[in-house]
């Protein structure tokens, strides 16, 4: 019987650290936008990049940092220090307005979030990443800030 005990320990214990490594290898990281796969509506201009780094901050928060540089080689950056299921709406540093996103998980390696722009849901955004954790798609649809459809599918490639 505590042999039994013991051996279901070490396996509880290694599917912990084996969940852990999973996520850590398919988010953590810097991710870059491949602008040939991806797809925006409405257009965004030609020359835009952006690179989204992801940290592990401990005791279950994140950290999303996203540099973008416009077609015009503008750079810009916007910070976001987060939870996942919380349902906490979690302040974007660097936009524009006053913009906050609340993140879910929905397995393993998938997550998706809601933007509110001025406390009004604008957006929602799915990230499903593959298999290898080498790439991930965020799929983006609602509103933009002046009520226009967006619908975007973004390719991003781990770096």
């Amino acid at each position: 019987m505590r042999r039994c005990i013991i051996l279901s320990a070490f396996t509880l214990a290694f599917v912990v650290v084996a969940a852990l490594t999973v996520e850590g290898q398919t988010l953590m990281g810097a991710w870059k936008v491949n602008t040939a796969k991806s797809t925006y509506s409405p257009a965004v201009p030609p020359g835009n990049s952006q690179t989204s780094t992801w940290e592990d901050l401990g005791g279950g928060q994140f950290k999303n940092t996203i540099d973008v540089v416009d077609a015009k080689g503008q750079s810009r950056r916007f910070e976001i220090v987060l939870r996942f299921d919380d349902g906490v709406d979690y302040p974007m540093r660097g936009a524009d307005r006053p913009t906050t996103r609340t993140y879910k998980r929905l397995n393993d390696l998938d997550f998706e979030y809601v933007e509110k722009i001025n406390g009004k849901v604008t957006t929602t955004s799915r990230s499903v990443t593959a298999p290898d954790g080498k790439t991930r798609t965020n799929t983006t649809v609602g509103t933009d800030a002046q009520g226009q459809p967006v619908k975007n599918v973004v390719h991003w490639e781990r770096q």
